[in-house]
């Protein structure tokens, strides 16, 4: 994955840097700054390097337990890794114009884009009331409204270059679709987004009309993809290059690996300034449930270590379990804030730290790295950690797989007989059919 490197990140870290009062803290600053490059060099450094450093001047801070330092270099993580887009970083620090002065091309363009859809709706309303003159406000009103759902569904036709069409009518058959979804309880992730895309597909509306068994082509079709995604969420956690980036792209959309009690995710990942949630989950009473992601396979450190006998977590746990704590407390602290403006419980919001994978340490049983966790775990009130394996193998057997458990990465990788959650899935489909 490529990494970002600027003039705006060079300006924020030396904006951080002022800010940290550790020397050790100051100096791992110091060693992504010297890595970059600056100082007016127009090939500024970046790549994995970069990262390593950033992370690691994270931790010294948060040893130095510099909270606010901890988050500035979280956002200057985020930028590196593509998570923060450029215009919102340089805006939220006041990079330029000595703070003094916001993005002039940023509000020319949101200015021409609100004067453009302000004479697009008036215009509307006008053909609208010439055609009803007897129509009331609320009927106006309605009208503008449906006009913007089936806007949704706007068309850029092949045969009229440079035109678009908004069909109407659209957003009305997909509206009648989600509901029939919800009413049958069809487990479906997002059944608006599904009815969206069956509603944009004229030969996709022709086949759930012909089927007698909708039911079952909606859950057959939902499986399969979960047991697809499940796949690809386990190469990516067994592949040694991948990022905490990778391992969040893989993730995305798939909060049914958590556990049924979540329903959701929330589609605003910064609740508190300065910290950036990388999955923030919702659980069915409202509440908010942390997810914090950490490198799989890539893990350069071990997970656990040997202490007086036993195995107990290692420095990177506690780091990682240390900055969900943070987390929670800023959620804590403006909790009245978040649920006013966004509706989200954060009183009872809980975190899971993913962490790591049992084969970054080989010669330790992957049983004792679980059980050295879960005894962790057990004296921990709002933070759990996992490693990826687990969380998958319990993925897995929640689809119904007898395998989950017995990966073993080597066979996986060399291609061997292992059939995968896909393969699985739709011969099970097969057979439930058949006996039926």
């Amino acid at each position: 994955m490529a990494t970002r490197s600027d003039w705006a990140l060079e300006l924020q870290l030396n904006a951080v840097k002022d800010q940290a009062t550790s020397p050790a803290t100051e100096s791992a600053i110091e060693s992504a700054l010297t890595h970059i490059g600056g100082s007016g060099s127009r090939n500024r450094r970046g790549g994995k390097q970069l990262v390593s450093l950033l992370e690691q001047a994270r931790s010294i801070a948060a040893q130095a337990e510099e909270w606010q330092v901890v988050r500035l270099l979280q956002d200057s993580l985020d930028y590196v890794e593509g998570r923060i887009l450029k215009p919102e970083f340089e805006e939220r620090y006041r990079l330029f114009q000595d703070g003094q002065q916001r993005d002039d091309i940023l509000r020319d363009y949101m200015s021409m884009t609100l004067w453009a859809g302000s004479r697009f709706v008036t215009g509307k309303a006008e053909e609208f009331l010439e055609g009803n003159p007897g129509s009331s406000a609320g009927d106006l009103l309605d009208h503008i409204f449906s006009l913007g759902q089936d806007a949704l569904f706007l068309e850029a036709p092949a045969d009229r270059p440079g035109r678009y069409t908004i069909p109407r009518g659209r957003a009305e058959t997909a509206l009648w679709i989600e509901r029939v979804i919800r009413r049958e309880r069809v487990d479906v992730d997002d059944a608006a987004v599904e009815a969206h895309r069956i509603a944009a597909s004229p030969e996709a509306l022709a086949l759930l009309a012909a089927d007698s068994d909708g039911q079952m082509v909606f859950r057959a079709a939902e499986l399969q993809r979960r047991a697809a995604g499940l796949d690809r969420l386990r190469a990516v956690a067994e592949d040694r290059t991948a990022t905490e980036h990778d391992l969040q792209a893989a993730l995305e959309g798939q909060h049914w690996i958590f556990g049924g009690r979540f329903v959701g995710e929330s589609a605003q990942r910064r609740l508190v300034p300065g910290d950036e949630i990388d999955i923030p989950l919702i659980r069915g009473d409202g509440s908010l449930h942390v997810v914090e992601l950490k490198r799989a396979m890539s893990l350069r450190n071990p997970l656990v270590k040997r202490h007086r006998g036993a195995w107990v977590p290692a420095a990177d746990v506690h780091d990682a379990v240390g900055q969900a704590i943070n987390y929670l407390v800023g959620l804590d602290e403006n909790r009245q804030k978040i649920q006013r403006e966004l509706g989200i419980e954060t009183r009872r919001a809980s975190a899971v730290v993913l962490i790591g994978h049992p084969a970054v340490q080989p010669d330790v049983p992957e049983q004792d790295i679980n059980e050295a966790l879960r005894t962790f775990n057990s004296h921990m009130s709002r933070v759990e950690v996992l490693t990826y394996k687990e969380l998958i193998d319990n993925a897995e057997r929640s689809l119904g797989s007898p395998e989950a458990g017995s990966s073993d990465i080597s066979s996986h990788a060399g291609g061997g007989d292992r059939r995968s959650s896909t393969d699985r899935r739709v011969l099970l489909m097969g057979l439930d059919r058949r006996e039926t």
